[in-house]
């Protein structure tokens, strides 16, 4: 996993005052994340460990100079470990995330809950360290999971309620306004 970014560090280095209420709900959606990050972490871990013994088994062991089973089996193996490696760091990256109150004229950042409108279809998103991807549930509405590292999530960092902007969703220019965040 690369390195946390200068504007990743200074979200996480940011000291904006925090609602309860919002802490609260964000602190929930924060151990669902890093939930379901560790259950990840936990079957690549098991993938890495499985793999690797299968290439080290004997019936792994090439039977002639064109038998790449054995170092297919360890590519794999190697690359489940990276993977797991990758998920301890976000986890960490997730878990250790601030989790600010946003204001209307605060400009948007790691830890936001922003509502957003795409052509005229309202959703809810959180601007997270990790777990970009996830769909989960807050008081009864869906939260989509969203990295700054997305296009999404690099279209939002710095906007401030009242802001549009255009986003290429399939190819296709789409409007995103922000209609409120928290």
């Amino acid at each position: 996993m690369r390195a946390v970014d200068d504007t990743v560090r200074f979200y996480l280095e940011s000291s904006l005052p925090c609602n309860t209420l919002d802490r609260m709900n964000k602190r929930a959606l924060v151990e669902r994340i890093v939930e379901a990050l560790r259950a990840e972490l936990a079957t690549a871990e098991r993938v890495a460990r499985e793999t690797a013994d299968a290439a080290n088994h004997p019936e792994a062991r090439p039977e002639n100079d064109k038998d790449t089973r054995k170092i297919e089996l360890s590519y794999l193996a190697a690359g489940q470990a990276t993977r797991a490696r990758d998920l301890e760091v976000a986890i960490h990256l997730v878990g250790s995330m601030p989790l600010p109150e946003f204001r209307d004229e605060t400009p948007i950042g790691l830890g936001a809950i922003a509502s957003l409108e795409t052509d005229g279809k309202p959703q809810r998103v959180f601007l997270c360290a990790a777990g970009g991807g996830m769909t989960l549930d807050l008081d009864g509405a869906e939260v989509r999971v969203v990295t700054i590292e997305a296009p999404l999530g690099k279209g939002l960092l710095g906007r401030t309620v009242g802001e549009s902007f255009e986003l290429l969703i399939a190819g296709k220019p789409r409007e995103v306004e922000v209609r409120a965040v928290e």
